[in-house]
């Protein structure tokens, strides 16, 4: 080989190298998490509280509430990332709010009513489902919301798994909407106490996967638990990124061990 080709091979391997993942060359990128505040746009001092939260914190707006597309507003406006709390179903019959999604709704009833959603919160980057324990579990209201977001093709979907039979990633999956799901609830309890233990299974969760979502409420406890154990994942080798980019990340993962994964042997035909 000549001294050119040589070095053309070189900088071609370099190249490639750098390209690589991190954990593709054997060192295992730093553990991510992302935090999503549910319920905004409600409570005007509670969302103004929580909107100061450091870092690159994801919040979901309840739609048409009363305070939600100004609080979008300076989310965004803050560097903060936005998404739409939808609202469906629940097996106990909860209230609901406006904008909710049930389902007695025909087809146009659903996709009207969740484009209005949409409509309703500003720079909205994906959705999450609020409650939705009933709704989440049939797959043809799923595959009506599927196909409404991969008509979009802008927008993800977050799994909030308010029901263990739940359909909903399984659906955006099949229909190329990219997704994920919520690994952990920071504040079914609101004392401090259980809080800060449920940050920890967040943190111990994103150390054995490499990556975890935490889901949580703009309450006042929930916020100044956050103020305090948010500024420490830089010493924890934790890093905080929003919610589009833990779905980038997460499929980046995915996409990286399936083309790493050895070829299946071809079986021998016994024919002669």
């Amino acid at each position: 080989m000549s001294g050119g080709k040589r070095h053309r091979w070189v900088l071609l391997l370099l190249l490639m190298a750098l390209s690589m993942p991190l954990w593709s060359a054997g060192r295992q990128p730093s553990p991510v998490i992302t935090v999503i505040i549910d319920d905004m746009g409600n409570q005007a001092g509670w969302g103004e509280a929580a909107l100061t939260l450091p870092g690159a914190m994801t919040y979901a707006f309840l739609p048409h509430t009363p305070h939600a597309s100004r609080l979008a507003q300076q989310a965004y406006a803050t560097g903060k990332e936005v998404m739409l709390h939808l609202p469906m179903e629940s097996h106990e019959g909860n209230p609901l709010g406006p904008g909710a999604l049930t389902l007695h709704m025909t087809e146009i009833a659903f996709k009207r009513t969740l484009q209005d959603d949409l409509n309703a919160v500003p720079h909205v980057r994906g959705l999450n489902n609020h409650m939705g324990s009933l709704l989440t579990r049939h797959p043809g209201a799923m595959a009506w919301l599927m196909q409404a977001l991969r008509s979009r093709n802008d927008l993800f979907f977050i799994d909030s798994r308010t029901a263990l039979e739940t359909v909903a990633q399984q659906m955006a999956t099949e229909y190329g909407v990219p997704n994920a799901n919520r690994d952990v609830f920071l504040d079914n309890d609101r004392t401090l106490e259980a809080i800060d233990r449920q940050f920890d299974q967040l943190i111990k969760r994103a150390r054995r996967q490499g990556y975890a979502i935490g889901i949580g409420h703009p309450y006042p406890e929930t916020t100044q638990v956050l103020a305090q154990r948010l500024p420490e994942l830089r010493s924890l080798g934790i890093k905080l990124i929003p919610a589009s980019e833990m779905i980038e990340y997460q499929r980046s993962r995915t996409l990286w061990h399936v083309s790493s994964s050895p070829s299946p042997k071809v079986a021998k035909s016994s024919k002669p």
